[in-house]
């Protein structure tokens, strides 16, 4: 039976931190499609905030997971949400729109129809030429979202392909990774020398995938990225 809905907000979101701070978020987010996607988002949006990554990365699940259901429903509601999550991103907002990257990158790598149509805004923030993130931080979180996004729809993000460089080139080993995630996920030739620079670098990152948070050194996945980008160029048998 799933869990009753009619709870008080503070009781909700106790039942919904519950959830997120569980090893196997997989299994949790079946419990939260019982909570009406309005009820849940609010909750979620302030864990993005949390200061422990466990549950802020749970957060990002469980929102990309809450947000595509409600897409299937209800597409203008669904909008409403990604909007929110722009804004935040917005200098006007005030605010610095922690987590939102990776929020819209998940539930457009959860939704092919969100994809479609915010792939767009999601490529803009790692362009000089369109909205640009400045934060470090923020920069982060995009580049886990264009590698998500990048997973299961590559075409939708090719173009942040030519953008990669600055971040391959960064004193942040983060930066240094997630930008080669990207880069082999895009088959992007263009780094493919910084690339095999990087396959010295003994730093190690933080990555988020499959659920559960781990700690990758920047080499390895250089080589990686390289590996994918000479594979696509083999011929067929």
């Amino acid at each position: 039976m799933g869990m009753q809905i009619d709870m008080g907000n503070r009781q909700l979101k106790k039942e919904i931190f519950k959830h997120l701070s569980v090893s196997n978020i997989q299994a949790s987010l079946e419990h939260l499609e019982a909570i009406p996607a309005r009820k849940a988002v609010n909750p979620l949006f302030s864990f993005l905030y949390n200061t422990d990554p466990i549950i802020r990365w749970h957060a990002v699940s469980a929102m990309g997971h809450v947000v595509a259901n409600l897409a299937d429903k209800d597409m203008e509601s669904a909008r409403v949400i990604m909007r929110r999550m722009i804004w935040n991103l917005n200098d006007e907002s005030g605010g610095i729109g922690w987590g939102s990257p990776e929020a819209m990158g998940e539930s457009m790598a959860c939704h092919n129809r969100l994809a479609r149509e915010y792939n767009r805004i999601l490529v803009s923030y790692i362009r000089p030429d369109g909205n640009f993130l400045e934060h470090p931080q923020l920069q982060k979180g995009l580049l886990w979202s264009l590698a998500r996004l990048a997973s299961v729809h590559p075409e939708q993000v090719m173009d942040a392909g030519p953008f990669l460089m600055p971040f391959l080139e960064s004193q942040d080993p983060d930066h240094r990774g997630l930008a080669s995630l990207v880069a082999g996920l895009l088959q992007e030739e263009n780094a493919r020398e910084a690339l095999e620079r990087l396959c010295r670098d003994g730093r190690n990152f933080h990555l988020y995938r499959d659920y559960r948070l781990e700690s990758v050194i920047v080499g390895k996945m250089a080589k990686r990225a390289l590996s994918k980008m000479s594979n696509s160029l083999r011929p067929e048998a």
